[in-house]
């Protein structure tokens, strides 16, 4: 049988979503605790690997096991073996054509800033402290130049091994309420540190730094070199992963600003 689960995680303390050979992913926990309650080896597949630092309201993965247990059963016994900063929200049985990743029709992802003088304590590995003043008015009108499919190379990790650079984004804004910044983001499909990417070019207009058509002369030129800074990981959150209705799987309710 095949079992989907959604996913929450601080990913403050890991090094991505992905096992390591080096260092601890958010992965190897979950197969570990899944292990315990399969009574055998199992090996995750997720939506989308997030990185070092980065965080997830609803991760998807799936698993195949010969084992059977209740939706509950799986819920309850991975939670009980994995640590406080992960935890399953939700198991189903699905059929064994579903794939966490490949039946996937959309990503979204949130970057949260904090714009103010002051710093925060209680929010420094959530959010992206920034003193600057920001004009978000010119970050959303910058940020529409990217939606649409375009060659997104200019925005992709030096390493980034994707087939193609082609991704298409359907919805990006940016809005603020008070002295959080929240930059909003679905496509299909997100290149390596694209988001971070994004927001780091965002953040050169909403300082004033650059033009809003800043944007489109990086898109155009397809130069990760001229793309300015990345975000840090920590204001970074895989919201939700979107499938065709026919799968019926849960969807991760939308929050606050955080």
């Amino acid at each position: 049988m095949r079992i989907a689960l959604g996913i929450e995680y601080d990913g403050t303390a890991y090094n991505g979503w992905q096992r390591q050979k080096a260092g601890l992913g958010v992965q190897q926990c979950v197969e570990k605790a899944l292990q315990k309650v399969a009574s055998h080896a199992v090996e995750t597949i997720c939506a989308g690997r997030t990185d070092t630092g980065v965080h997830a309201r609803g991760q998807v993965v799936h698993f195949d096991t010969p084992s059977r247990r209740s939706e509950r059963g799986w819920l309850l016994g991975a939670n009980s073996n994995l640590p406080d900063d992960i935890s399953v929200m939700w198991a189903r049985e699905v059929s064994d054509d579903f794939h966490a990743r490949f039946s996937a029709t959309a990503r979204n992802y949130r970057y949260v800033i904090l714009n103010r003088l002051e710093r925060s304590a209680l929010y420094r590995n959530r959010a992206w402290w920034v003193h600057q003043e920001l004009s978000v008015p010119d970050m959303h009108e910058a940020a529409q130049l990217l939606v649409g499919e375009h060659d997104f190379s200019a925005f992709c990790a030096a390493g980034c091994r994707a087939n193609t650079p082609f991704r298409k984004v359907t919805r990006i804004s940016v809005q603020r309420s008070g002295d959080w910044v929240r930059l909003d983001i679905s496509a299909n499909a997100f290149l390596q540190h694209m988001v971070r990417n994004i927001t780091g070019a965002l953040l050169a207009v909403g300082d004033g730094s650059r033009p809003i058509s800043w944007l489109q002369d990086i898109l155009d030129g397809r130069d990760r070199k001229h793309g300015g800074i990345a975000a840090p990981s920590q204001g970074l959150t895989l919201e939700s992963v979107e499938y065709p209705q026919l799968w019926q799987l849960p969807v991760p309710p939308v929050d606050d600003w955080l």
